[in-house]
C-alpha cells in the first residue's frame, strides 16, 4: 500500500496526503451485499436534533460485513479487495464453495484467488478465522469476538492488531490495540493478520471542506461558549476555561470513568495505557 502527496496546484491541496488504493481491484461492489444507509443528521424522530456536529455528507450505501464467520470448514475464494466508505479498513469479497457471497473485513496481505476459511480445523494462515484455542501462541490476529457466536467486535480498525499472549483452562490472555491485557473465552472466533490500509493514520485532509464530505459539521469549542452552554464558557476575555471538562461536568484527560463495580472487571488484567 502506498501514499501519494499531491501537488500544491490549490491552497486545498498543498499539503494534502491521499491514499494509493494500489490493494484495491475494483471499485463496484456486490449488489446482493449493499444496503441502503440513510443519514440522520443527528435529528431524533420528532427532528429535533440530539446530536451535534453532524450534517451533510455524501451518500453512502452500507456494505454488509459477516462478522461473525460462522461458515465453518467451506473454504471461500477471495474476489476482490474493494473500499469501504462506512470504515477504515478496506474490505474483501469472498466467494464459497456453495455459490454464497460475502464481506469480510481485509487482512494485510489477503490477495485476489486466495482461499481462506475458518473453523477449528483451519491453519493459522492470513484471513483463516479460528477459535482462540486453535490458535498458537504469539499470533498476531485482529476481529477479535468478545463472546462466543457474537461476531468480531475487537480489533476492526485500519491497521489493528492483537496478540495471544497465553493460554490457561477454557481462557486466553490477548493483548489489545489500547495496550490493555485481559482474558476472553478461548471459543471465541479469531482472524489471523493485521486489518488492512495501515497507513490511513497517515493521512492529511487539506481542508476542513473535506471533513463536510465525511457528514461532520464546525466544532464550537467549549472556551468560546457561554456558562450557560458549557461549564469551561463565559469569563472577561480569553479566559483559559478552568478545568477540563465535558459538557455535563465530568473532567477530561485522565479522569476514569469505569465503573469500579464492573462485572467485566475481573477478566482484565491490566489497563490500557494512558497517553
Amino acid at each position: 500500500m502506498s501514499l501519494r502527496k499531491l501537488k500544491p496546484i490549490t491552497p486545498g491541496q498543498r499539503f494534502r496526503v491521499v491514499n494509493g488504493f494500489d490493494s484495491l481491484t475494483t471499485d463496484k461492489p456486490e449488489k446482493s451485499l449493499v444496503a441502503p444507509n440513510r443519514r440522520s443528521g443527528g435529528r431524533n424522530s420528532e427532528g429535533k436534533m440530539t446530536m451535534r456536529y453532524i450534517g451533510g455528507g455524501h451518500k453512502k450505501q452500507y456494505r454488509v460485513i459477516d462478522f461473525k464467520r460462522n461458515k465453518e470448514g467451506i473454504p471461500a475464494t477471495v474476489k476482490s479487495i474493494e473500499y469501504d466508505p462506512n470504515r477504515t479498513a478496506f474490505i474483501a469479497l469472498l466467494a464459497y464453495a456453495d455459490g454464497e457471497k460475502k464481506y469480510i473485513i481485509a487482512q494485510q496481505g489477503l490477495k485476489i484467488d486466495q482461499k481462506v476459511i475458518s473453523g477449528e480445523n483451519a491453519t493459522p494462515d492470513v484471513g483463516n478465522a479460528l477459535p482462540l484455542s486453535k490458535i498458537p501462541l504469539g499470533t498476531t490476529i485482529s476481529c477479535i469476538e468478545l463472546k462466543p457466536g457474537q461476531g468480531a467486535i475487537l480489533a476492526r480498525s485500519a491497521g489493528t492488531f492483537a496478540q495471544l499472549m497465553a493460554r490457561e483452562g477454557k481462557y486466553v490472555t490477548i493483548k489489545l490495540p489500547s495496550g490493555e491485557t485481559r482474558m476472553i473465552l478461548a471459543t471465541c472466533l479469531a482472524t489471523i493478520g493485521v486489518v488492512s490500509n495501515s497507513d490511513h493514520q497517515l493521512l492529511v485532509s487539506g481542508k476542513a471542506g473535506r471533513s463536510r464530505w465525511l457528514g461532520r459539521r464546525p466544532r464550537t469549542r467549549a472556551v468560546v461558549m457561554n456558562p450557560v452552554d458549557h461549564p469551561m464558557g463565559g469569563g472577561e476575555g480569553r479566559a483559559s476555561g478552568g478545568h477540563p471538562r465535558s459538557r455535563k461536568g465530568i473532567p477530561a484527560k485522565g479522569f476514569k470513568t469505569r465503573s469500579k463495580t464492573k462485572a467485566s472487571n475481573k477478566y482484565i488484567i491490566e489497563r490500557k495505557k494512558n497517553k
